[in-house]
Order: C-alpha cells, then structure tokens, then sequence
C-alpha cells in the first residue's frame, strides 16, 4: 500500500476555530493599518540569497544555520524569505520605490526558518509586518508603536508590556560596543560557549543571553553613554508615545546585534508564552538600505507572529451562513440551486444543502450553523397566485430576527421573480411566498 505523505515538521494546516483565530488576527490587522493609512503591499516569498546575507550578517544563526536555500535551475541562490524587512528594501531600491518616500507600507503572509519547532513557532510561520522607509523622524518611532498597540487593543490583548530602549545613534553606539568588547573580554573564559563566540562577531548580542552563565556580566555591563543627539531623540520617541497614551517601560539591556540598528529598539511582552512571549518586536534600522548598495534612508518598523497572537485572543465568532437553502422534495434541486444564486447575488451568505432527504438536510443545516432555513416547496394545482415556487423561511431563534430574515430574503428574491407574499400566521403549511416568473415587458 502506498504510504499517506504526511506534513513536512513544524508546518501546520488550519480548520475551525484555529483557522477563524489566524483570519481573526489578519483582519483586526488590516483594519489598524488603514487607520493609521499604512499602504498594503505584496512581497515575493522568494528573494536572492544575497538581500539576507547581506542585511542580516553572514554569521547570524538565521543565515548561517536557519534559512531555506537552494540554487535554482540557472545557478542563483534563492532563499525562502525570513523575514519581511530586507526584501521590502530591496523592493525600495530596485522598483522605484524611492518616489513614495516617506512610504509606510504593511504586509503579511508566510515566512521560513529551519528551526526547532516549539510553541507558537513554526518552520513556516506567519507574520504581520509595517514597516516606515525615509523617515528619521522621532514621529514615525512613534506612529508605529502606536500602531502596535492599537492592533493589540483591537485583539483584545490584554495584559502585554511595551519595551523600549535606545541603541543611539553611530557614535554613541560604537563607542559602547568598544566599551562592551572590553567588559566581556575579562570575563571571556567564564561566558558561555555562544557568548565567547558573539564577543568576536556580535558582543551586543550577550545582553540578551539567557544562559545563567551569562547574566552576572551582561548584568554589570557598562550602560551606553548618549550623544546629546541621541539623547534628543529617544527622548521625543518617549514623549510622543505619552501624548498617543501608549504606556512603556525601559529595557536597557534590549539590544539588537545588527550594527545597521539605531535608535529605538522595542518589543510588546506578554507573559502568557512562557520563555517565548514577544508578540510584536522592531526598531529603527537607518543603515540597512546602505547594505544594499542604496543611499543612506532612515527607516524603522516591526514584525508581529501571526500564530502566537492567534493563540492570545478570545475565540472568534465563526464564520457561518445566514441561509441554508432545502429543497423539500428531489424534483426541486433546480428551483432550489436557481434560488440559491439569487441570494447569493443580492449578498446574503446562503450555503445549498445538497445531500440526502429533507430531514437529512434540515440536520446538515443545523450542523453547519445557519441561522435559517430557506424551504422550497411545490406550487398548488388550483389558485393561480398559489402557482410556482413555495419558499418559506423558518428556524431563527426569535420571531423577530425570523421576520427580519424573511424580508431580507422576499426583497432578494423580488429582483428575478414575482413574489406574491402571504401571512405568516395562516393555518397549515402555508409559504410565505410563492414565487412566479416576472412577466415579460
């Protein structure tokens, strides 16, 4: 017997309530984002090697030990992409992207690293992203935490802390690292294995190391001294957030590694995670266009995982039809499928029950969690205005609702058919309306 392919690990298929989470995310997602007048954009998933390689450091474990690499059939290095941010760039320089700037543009969709798969992450992952390109104003910093946050209050998110720390501007930074190289060094034989191996290539990444040999000198490290400059600045990013009402803590020891980071650096926290509660995570990367061979452009943005904040709200509604429509015998499957099409075009979401007997799908109906019932029923032999198709609407939950539901249904099928309407309390099996064809003008 031939073996069922089964999923390739840490990829995931959605159904149900995990797939009406995922979309519940994305959507709360889009509407934020045009409030805050965010572009939409598409993204290739697949980039050349050489736009991760060279913005994110040949020695990072991303490019060194997590991309999914291959050479294609003409040689080239392609990459499934990481992450958003550097192809975004690339975009910027190589489209023509340049003439929008300042351009704030937000995507999302899947992303790939070779990782060990554990809770809320995945091979294959999903992230949100914004991203704002040509400005090195303190005011973007801050229009995109705002953003931030307001999608987390969209979620329902509670409970989630903002970090915010600055990394300075060049001077400020490079002075620090010196200082940092100096720190870590006397204690070199007491850090970890990863340690000794960043304090060559990246020291800056020591400070967020979470092994217990690590803390006590990422813990005493020299704190960075600010230009006046940078001082300025991340003072205006703190300011601003006060005046938008997005409430911070300062994180000294947030750093990111990559020397093209300037500025701010913030992350949202929950601790609803466990060891892995960055929800949302970014900063101010004002040099890393310029690794792409392009002009200085300041920029700053964040990437959220779609997944973990999926994993954080309350269950959605899920999506159901406002319909169901039933042929009561076999003989008026077209009437019925005729019908169907008519509330369809008019917007109302119906789905065709189309399997079994009546009974078999007034149970498929109520299974699939429509509201009403839309019945079709045979036309009398006798009064002409009792001709035609038979509809009736029933099963709502209040009469109400049932009446409201009826006249939605009555004025939808009024565009292709001649309804004549009767009382809803009349005796027997009585429809609520017989449909007739409209007669030719």
């Amino acid at each position: 017997m031939t073996q069922t392919p089964q999923p390739v690990r840490g990829t995931q298929s959605l159904i149900g309530e995990e797939a009406d989470r995922f979309h519940a995310v994305v959507a709360a997602f889009d509407r934020v984002r045009r409030l805050y007048g965010f572009k939409r954009v598409e993204m290739p998933v697949i980039e050349p090697t050489a736009v991760f390689a060279r913005t994110m450091g040949e020695t990072t474990d991303v490019v060194s030990k997590e991309m999914y690499s291959f050479e294609d059939r003409s040689g080239d290095s392609i990459t499934l992409r990481p992450e958003f941010t550097a192809g975004i760039c690339r975009a910027y320089l190589s489209e023509g992207w340049q003439r929008f700037a300042p351009l704030k543009v937000a995507t999302h969709g899947p992303a790939f690293r070779y990782e060990r798969p554990q809770k809320g992450r995945f091979r294959q992952f999903h992230q949100l992203d914004a991203e704002v390109i040509g400005s090195g104003e303190p005011a973007a910093d801050v229009e995109l935490l705002a953003f931030g946050a307001q999608l987390l209050e969209e979620l329902g998110i509670s409970g989630v802390r903002l970090k915010l720390n600055t990394l300075g501007d060049a001077a400020s930074r490079d002075a620090w690292r010196a200082q940092l190289v100096e720190h870590f060094s006397a204690h070199r034989a007491e850090l970890s294995e990863d340690s000794q191996a960043r304090l060559d290539k990246n020291p800056l990444r020591i400070l967020d190391s979470k092994d217990p040999r690590d803390r006590p000198f990422a813990d005493s490290a020299p704190p960075m001294v600010l230009s006046a400059e940078a001082e300025d600045f991340f003072g205006q990013v703190r300011s601003g957030l006060d005046a938008a009402g997005v409430a911070y803590e300062i994180a000294p020891h947030l750093v990111r590694g990559l020397d093209y980071y300037r500025h701010t650096a913030f992350e949202f926290v929950t601790d609803q995670l466990g060891a892995q509660g960055t929800v949302i995570a970014g900063g101010r990367y004002d040099g890393l266009i310029e690794q792409l061979g392009g002009p200085h452009t300041p920029a700053v943005g964040w990437a959220a995982g779609i997944e973990r904040l999926a994993m954080l709200i309350d269950v959605p509604l899920s999506e159901r039809p406002l319909l169901t429509v039933i042929p009561d015998e076999p003989e008026f499957e077209a009437e019925a499928v005729r019908v169907t099409a008519v509330l369809r075009a008019a917007g109302l979401a119906t789905d065709l029950a189309f399997r079994g007997n009546a009974k078999r799908r007034f149970e498929l109906a109520k299974k699939n969690g429509s509201i009403a019932r839309v019945v079709i029923r045979s036309g009398y032999s006798g009064l002409a205005e009792r001709r035609g198709i038979h509809v009736r609407v029933n099963q709502p939950d209040t009469s109400d609702r049932q009446n409201d539901i009826r006249a939605a249904v009555l004025s939808a099928l009024s565009a292709e058919f001649t309804v004549i309407t009767f009382e809803p309390n009349e005796s027997g099996h009585s429809p609520d309306a017989v449909l007739q064809p409209k007669a030719s003008s």
